[in-house]
């Protein structure tokens, strides 16, 4: 009885808390008020719940989210991008989705930093955008959530770009709130550790949780790629026995049939786009703005560094010479990482080389001295004094 009447309590928390949560999400698509077209589609009951849960739940803070996605939306046209938009982004594979799924049924997008072939910003995130939306386009029914799946064989310093990074984060966290169910960094070298000290600060509490450092031959980490995928379908550059690799062709081929299928998703038609529910098991049994503390403190900097970001935006002439402005700050951050164990071995040398200098300096002075004392030996100021009187 008694175990029973836990559990029956248990389940009138959970459905009481549900109800509470499907209230907020109301009252945030009452205060953005009537919308049409495409946002009308985009902000379903699990759409706004993404933005509530990035917010703690809280109205007014993921009311304002939402409504930037929004008009960031009807501004850059993510899911009009298509592949041919981008297909020199893509040509090594450097980011790409898998053709297989988690074990949960999400979309995995695999990455490989070492592969990078561009060097503007605006087209690798570009590029990560139309990724994204295309993982999303091939969600199962009842998942909204993604794999990443970071490789890196190759990695080096050459590779590591916080301007990129910063502007990756900003996408995702800004305009895609949880849909990044994990990220595996698979095998990431030491070099990496200094710049994830400097990156990690950019992520959200939430997303910094989802990444898991997972190295080869750990029997720990093999547990979780074991748990998240199957082993057979997993490529073996991440520890699994599939030996399929990336071909360019195949997958351009993909893309454009995935290209053809994203009109229909985005059209009035496409009631279950607008109809999604929010699901709360995709989540967990997520608390309302009541707790988390700590979380919001940390949400409330972020947002500050976002408001103090967008003043700044507004005062910039173009957008091409704040990126150009923020490489070479970035290109400075990197030169100090790769100069600061290169400063620590000269320190040494410089140290060695400034007390041999000294004691040079030392030993010319005291041979001065000696000449000087050979000239005169013995001869005092009186003794001068008494000289300079004798005839």
């Amino acid at each position: 009885m008694s175990s029973g009447s836990g559990a029956d309590n248990g389940h009138a928390k959970e459905a009481a808390l549900y109800e509470q949560q499907l209230s907020k999400i109301g009252q945030v698509r009452a205060a953005l008020g009537k919308l049409s077209g495409k946002s009308a589609l985009y902000c379903s009951d699990g759409s706004v719940a993404r933005y509530l849960i990035a917010r703690n739940w809280d109205v007014k803070k993921a009311t304002k989210m939402l409504m930037k996605t929004l008009k960031w939306r009807s501004e850059y046209k993510p899911d009009e991008i298509r592949w041919d938009d981008i297909s020199d982004e893509a040509a090594t594979g450097k980011i790409y989705r898998s053709d297989y799924f988690d074990k949960s049924g999400r979309s995995i997008l695999v990455m490989r930093p070492s592969c990078q072939n561009t060097k503007k910003a605006k087209g690798q995130v570009r590029y990560l955008v139309y990724c994204m939306e295309n993982a999303i386009l091939n969600l199962p029914p009842g998942q909204d959530q993604m794999v990443w799946l970071i490789d890196f064989a190759g990695f080096g310093m050459s590779h590591l770009s916080l301007h990129v990074t910063k502007l990756t984060a900003d996408v995702l966290q800004g305009h895609y709130p949880e849909r990044l169910g994990v990220a595996i960094l698979y095998n990431a070298p030491r070099v990496f550790e200094s710049f994830w000290k400097m990156a990690s600060p950019i992520l959200e509490p939430k997303t910094r949780n989802k990444v898991k450092f997972v190295y080869p031959d750990n029997l720990e980490t093999d547990k979780i790629m074991e748990d998240l995928f199957n082993m057979d379908e997993l490529e073996c550059a991440f520890g699994g026995r599939s030996q399929a690799t990336f071909n360019i062709n195949d997958y351009a081929a993909r893309m454009r049939e995935d290209d053809n299928k994203m009109p229909l998703f985005w059209s009035p038609e496409n009631s279950a786009l607008a109809s999604e529910p929010y699901l709360m098991k995709n989540h967990g049994s997520q608390q309302c703005s009541s707790g988390l503390k700590t979380e919001e403190t940390a949400l409330d900097k972020i947002e500050e560094t976002e408001n103090v970001s967008e003043k700044s935006e507004e005062s910039e002439t173009t957008s091409e010479e704040k990126e150009e402005t923020e490489v070479a700050s970035e290109e400075r951050g990197q030169a100090e990482i790769l100069s600061e164990k290169r400063r620590e071995t000269e320190t040494g040398s410089v140290k060695d080389e400034t007390e041999a200098r000294s004691e040079k300096k030392e030993e010319t002075e005291s041979s001065t001295v000696k000449l000087t004392t050979s000239k005169g030996e013995g001869i005092t100021s009186s003794d001068k004094g008494a000289s300079s009187s004798d005839p």
